[in-house]
């Protein structure tokens, strides 16, 4: 299992000012703080999402060069913990820039502190560092037997938001060497956001005339995993439009014929295509989803569109979607098309909000009813449940500006990465950008921000070959333990200077 940390730019910013406070005032003084998580659980990797954070206040810490909690802190922050059905994180800084390593002093402070954490929250600890540059590492303490705890470190810490971040572990996660095939790709943005842009896991639903397009692209940037989603098998209708497929591919599902050329074009070392022949609105498919760091919507349908907007928002994923809408007179000529991109993530508009999808058409997918032919005959001509047209000149147009899209969010061309709403009007040749699109203040999605796998409400069917993980509950023992203890703490004399250190 892999392990990894995310949160938004609004958290690491509040982050950096604490724990940072004393060394950008030139002090040699380090400072801690906790936050809360809730944890996002992928097929092969758990992501601790953080998106509280709960900083001291008088008297619940010592500041000694390093630092160190009371325990009145810590028992503050359990309880927020508790009532919200989090994990807890126990933050601190060092004096240098970059990924952190552990000073004898961080690991027993943290060890030590891991079981009652994990007895409180049912969840393991999760300790991370800032270095001078506001850069994060990370690490899960995980129960390997009784009051036994182990440290298994993340390969990466991101941020997203206003930012996209990514902090690697070198060992786990190592910067790609630099090939001359991809000179020209380093020459664009240099090595640093190569760097970046190669260890990033990007998913791609929908392998069809758009999404192989754009996976092509991934593996021919020198993204070293890409993840690909589609249960859609080759048909005979889909040869004008679908890079890569032949007559002797009818039959084949798409991630196969997609997966297969993209080994073969692939510009990076040891590329890793996973290929998944199920949809995203299953369990195991959304599983394999948030294993990314990056996801591409290419569905033409409402409820996968969904399931990726909730991974946007409570999981924190990025999801670059894109779609085209071609208008059609009666008499069959073109009244005209459009297609666009955009960018899903907290700090901008979701899908829904964008009208990317109707709640009301995912209802009616879930009930079977798009998939019914005497339901679509029922419709209007115009019905945009019934027009699904595209060429492939529009999704080479449409896949381009989704990789322009994901490149912006990335490379962050003269630090700005939100290239907007993005709309290309055929008919005219005009482009509209919408920078600053927002949610609507009732946006579901904005109320359960950050909650990972307890977002409230069902988005993916489960099966019983394959159910769904449940959220962890705090254990009645757990909670009725710590009535005790702070009935025991009532007698001990105030301000105590008991406490754990770190730094």
């Amino acid at each position: 299992m892999d392990y990894s940390v995310v949160m938004t730019s609004g958290v690491a910013a509040v982050l950096r000012r604490h724990l940072l406070q004393h060394i950008r005032r030139g002090e040699q003084q380090e400072d801690l703080c906790f936050a809360l998580w809730k944890p996002s659980t992928g097929e092969t990797r758990t992501t601790a999402v953080l998106n509280e954070v709960v900083l001291p206040v008088a008297n619940e810490r010592r500041l000694h060069g390093g630092a160190s909690f009371l325990p009145n802190y810590l028992d503050r922050v359990a309880e927020a913990a508790m009532s919200k059905n989090a994990g807890i994180a126990l933050l601190h800084s060092h004096f240098t820039p970059g990924w952190q390593g552990m000073s004898d002093d961080d690991v027993d402070t943290e060890r030590s502190t891991a079981p009652s954490i994990f007895g409180e929250t049912g969840l393991p600890l999760i300790g991370l560092t800032m270095g001078t540059d506001g850069a994060l590492s990370a690490r899960f303490w995980t129960r390997v037997g009784r009051r036994e705890y182990e440290r298994r470190w993340c390969g990466s810490v991101r941020v997203v938001g206003d930012d996209f971040d990514v902090t690697f572990m070198e060992e786990l996660a190592p910067a790609p060497k630099y090939k001359e095939m991809l000179k020209r790709t380093y020459s664009a943005w240099g090595e640093e956001k190569q760097h970046t842009l190669a260890r990033l896991h990007c998913g791609v639903i929908g392998v069809g005339s758009v999404g192989a397009i754009v996976a092509e692209g991934l593996a021919r940037m020198g993204v070293e995993t890409i993840s690909l989603m589609d249960f859609d098998t080759v048909e005979e209708h889909n040869l004008d439009r679908l890079l890569h497929a032949t007559v002797d591919d009818i039959g084949r599902f798409k991630v196969d014929v997609a997966g297969e050329q993209l080994l073969k074009h692939a510009t990076a070392d040891d590329v890793d295509v996973r290929l998944y022949r199920k949809s995203v609105t299953r369990a195991d498919g959304l599983r394999a989803a948030l294993d990314c760091d990056v996801l591409f919507s290419c569905v033409d349908r409402p409820w996968p569109r969904q399931v990726l907007n909730m991974a946007a928002f409570a999981h924190y994923i990025p999801v670059v979607d894109g779609g085209v809408h071609v208008r059609v007179k009666p008499d069959g000529s073109m009244r005209g098309a459009e297609w666009g991109a955009h960018v899903a993530m907290p700090g901008r508009a979701c899908l829904e909000c964008l009208g990317q999808f109707d709640p009301a058409n995912v209802t009616l997918e879930r009930q079977g009813l798009l998939d019914d032919p005497t339901y679509i005959e029922q419709l209007r001509e115009d019905h945009e449940l019934r027009r699904n047209e595209n060429v492939f000149g529009f999704a080479l147009s449409v896949s381009g500006m989704m990789v322009c899209q994901f490149l912006s969010l990335v490379v962050q061309p003269a630090g700005m990465g939100d290239a907007g709403v993005q709309t290309y009007h055929f008919t005219t040749g005009m482009m509209d950008s919408d920078v600053g699109a927002a949610c609507t203040a009732e946006c579901l999605y904005c109320e359960h921000l950050g909650t990972g796998d307890r977002f409230p409400f069902p988005v993916v069917e489960a099966d019983e070959a394959n159910v769904a993980p449940s959220a962890v509950r705090v254990p009645w023992w757990a909670k009725w333990r710590r009535r005790v203890r702070n009935w025991l703490r009532l007698g001990e004399a105030a301000g105590s200077d008991a406490g754990e250190s770190c730094g």
